[in-house]
């Protein structure tokens, strides 16, 4: 497994990208959205959302989601990262949104739905999807996704009576774990079609993290599972900008997490659980989806893969028990849940998945959105880190800064320019040519060396809206 981190600047012989070159693989995957003004039920908070994603991993295993929801109210924003392959972040980017808008239905909504399918009558819409034309869904898994979807809203009506419905909160957690339960069943179960039976089976042993916003109104809520990130930019009087982050990374820097896997092992395996910061020193990421190798028993694994398409058994990971295995389940997909009530400073959302925050500190991802949606740019001192700068080199250093504000908006997307920022940035916080070049053209093998997939989507608020919502509470 690679190593995940960040290094700078290679010194390997590379391609120098003109600009041109460097904007088209930038630009590549990049996506914007604009809430219409008048949504036909309310003025909508959100006015509209920038994503993009730069690929380290070939091919890249993050994945991203956009959808607002039709039967209830509100708009779902999520970024996946996926490992040991692209599987699992696929089935989360296609299907977690559903189980979300399911688990947020009134009870007689999804009544009608239930009759509508046993009449064999057309659904209404439940979701309306925002998608770039690389975010694909896999066709020949569609009707399998549908049975267990149907299974869950059935087992929603039972538990439920007329005039209930779950809260946010309730719905969100209800959603991940239902997920990530089925993405184990339905590899348990197998099916009778190969190509089914091995991506089934694909997606549960590859694993992915998730980190899911929940828009509706002034109500946010931040579902995470894993090291993805949710950060809010917020603008403060003085017209800067700072950072409030809303999730925590589940990992070994998380104490909490550390003790929380801890507590729920034999003190014989302190010392095994978390070794060299990873998982049984393995996986890192405390939380995810996927990774039955972390969750079923041995003699289940062996069980499954034994009965598995032939493809599996020349797999050495999925073949591959962790060391130390004795108490199963270590992993859990279970999110950690933030509720926020937005104001009229909260400005916008950073969703980014681990590739941005490894390279930029959230404070500066605040600052590069805030400058680059406000055309305002923060005069601060001119600082530089203690280097020993020439009179030459700081005359250059105002003039980059000069140009800096000219620079921001040869690109169209907040997404584009902050990832221009991640990948391109040199020691004294301005993009550099020559680094983003060196940084675009390393070859597949090498990039991921580098740097990690980077997928992120930017959520800009309507203050002014929020500011009337808060007034008048939610009409």
């Amino acid at each position: 497994m690679p190593v995940r981190g960040y290094r700078r600047s290679p010194d390997l012989h590379s391609y120098n990208l003109t600009p041109p070159q460097v904007n088209s693989i930038l630009k590549a995957n990049e996506y914007s959205f604009k809430v219409p003004e008048f949504d036909g039920k309310n003025v909508s908070s959100v006015m509209g959302f920038d994503s993009n994603q730069l690929p380290a991993n070939a091919p890249i295993e993050d994945r991203r989601s956009a959808a607002t929801c039709l039967q209830t109210r509100g708009m779902l924003l999520g970024v996946f990262d996926g490992h040991a392959g692209c599987a699992c972040a696929q089935a989360l980017s296609e299907r977690l949104f559903y189980y979300v808008a399911m688990s947020l239905m009134p009870h007689e909504t999804l009544c009608e739905l239930e009759s509508a399918v046993e009449a064999g009558r057309p659904l209404s819409p439940i979701l309306q999807w925002h998608k770039h034309p690389n975010d694909y869904f896999t066709r020949e898994a569609q009707t399998m996704y549908f049975n267990s979807l149907r299974t869950y809203w059935q087992e929603l009506i039972d538990l439920s009576s007329p005039g209930e419905s779950l809260g946010p909160r309730e719905a969100l957690l209800s959603a991940f774990k239902r997920l990530d339960s089925d993405l184990s069943l339905e590899a348990q179960v197998g099916d009778a079609n190969s190509f089914l039976h091995y991506w089934v089976l694909r997606v549960a042993f590859s694993g992915a993290t998730a980190c899911v916003a929940h828009i509706d109104g002034s109500d946010l809520y931040v579902a995470n599972t894993g090291d993805g990130r949710a950060v809010l930019g917020v603008q403060e009087e003085d017209g800067s900008f700072s950072a409030h982050t809303l999730s925590n990374d589940h990992n070994a820097q998380n104490e909490n997490e550390v003790a929380r896997i801890q507590g729920e092992h034999p003190p014989s395996e302190k010392k095994t659980v978390v070794r060299q910061d990873r998982l049984l020193g393995l996986l890192m990421p405390f939380r995810a989806f996927g990774d039955v190798k972390f969750k079923w028993s041995i003699d289940l694994q062996r069980g499954v893969l034994e009965s598995g398409p032939d493809q599996l058994h020349d797999n050495e990971h999925t073949k591959f028990i962790p060391p130390n295995y004795h108490t199963p389940p270590y992993l859990t997909a279970e999110p950690e849940i933030t509720h926020h009530r937005l104001r009229p400073q909260d400005r916008f959302l950073v969703l980014g998945t681990d590739g941005l925050w490894e390279t930029l500190h959230r404070q500066e991802v605040v600052r590069i959105v805030g400058e680059y949606l406000t055309g305002v740019h923060q005069r601060q001192p001119l600082t530089v880190g203690g280097y020993h700068v020439t009179l030459g080199q700081m005359q250059g250093l105002l003039a980059e800064r000069k140009a800096r504000a000219s620079l921001a908006f040869q690109d169209q997307n907040a997404a584009t320019h902050l990832i221009r920022h991640a990948v391109g940035n040199n020691e004294f916080g301005a993009v550099d040519h020559e680094t983003l070049s060196k940084m675009l053209s390393l070859p597949e093998e090498l990039a991921r060396m580098y740097r990690d997939d980077i997928t992120i989507i930017i959520t800009q608020f309507n203050p002014h809206v929020v500011g009337h919502q808060r007034q008048g509470g939610e009409s």
